[in-house]
């Protein structure tokens, strides 16, 4: 494929696994379009960028559908586009869990990826991508992650049906496993750090995973051509333990 030629959109392209993936196209030659909600941090990050190719940066609330009809109303004919939206809420042992907090996590990731899935279609190629990012937590029975798993694993179901309805577009999604990034952040860093050290000692590839992880498998599925209706588990074998 010839980068160069290629127009990628990222949502959540300010931070984290949607970050890398903005750099590491950029790296190819594409233009790439980062989305991020926060104007200041969209334009600190992007200006730290190197590489060949030309990104932009659009602020933009991912929640309001109606931005995102007017965002790609006006940015015309894309290539792939790329959801790597997310929420940090919706976690915790299920007898305690609070539900406000699982709808809105439902309401950060699973909603706002949709509807932006289906804005983006009018101006997506016909034959080009719609990458989801989700989580190995629907793949998993790890006590305290069903929240997590009902998000993540809503998203997953729709994957093999949407590559059938919406051939020769085609649509594949991402299921990370435990990744270092800000996401980890809201936690207290005794926690952060005990959970990390386990998952090292643990995991079949004795590592963590790092955001560049996800944005390499990204773009794989972008990439070739004959891939759709999948969902790469990018986990470090934690879905094995």
């Amino acid at each position: 494929m010839d980068w160069q030629d290629q127009k990628v959109v990222v949502l959540g392209g300010s931070s984290g696994m949607g970050l890398a993936t903005v750099a590491r196209l950029k790296e190819t030659g594409a233009h790439v379009v980062a989305v991020g909600r926060d104007r200041v941090k969209l334009d600190k990050v992007l200006a730290g960028l190197q590489g060949s190719g030309r990104v932009t940066g659009e602020a933009l609330d991912c929640t309001d559908r109606a931005a995102l009809d007017r965002f790609f109303d006006r940015l015309g004919r894309i290539d792939h586009l790329v959801l790597t939206l997310s929420g940090g809420e919706g976690a915790g042992q299920f007898n305690a869990l609070d539900l406000a907090s699982l709808r809105r996590g439902f309401e950060a990731k699973f909603w706002p990826q949709l509807e932006a899935a289906q804005a983006g279609l009018p101006s997506l190629r016909r034959d080009g991508s719609l990458t989801f990012l989700t989580a190995i937590s629907a793949r998993i029975a790890n006590p305290g992650t069903a929240g997590l798993g009902a998000i993540n694993g809503a998203l997953e179901s729709m994957i093999g049906t949407l590559a059938r309805e919406l051939s020769p577009l085609r649509v594949n999604a991402v299921s990370p496993g435990v990744v270092d990034t800000a996401w980890w952040d809201r936690f207290p860093t005794d926690i952060k750090e005990d959970l990390f050290r386990q998952q090292a000692e643990t995991l079949p590839v004795r590592r963590v995973g790092h955001a560049e992880d996800i944005a390499h498998a990204l773009q794989f599925l972008m990439e070739n051509t004959f891939m759709t209706g999948a969902v790469i588990e990018c986990d470090g074998g934690l879905r094995l333990l």
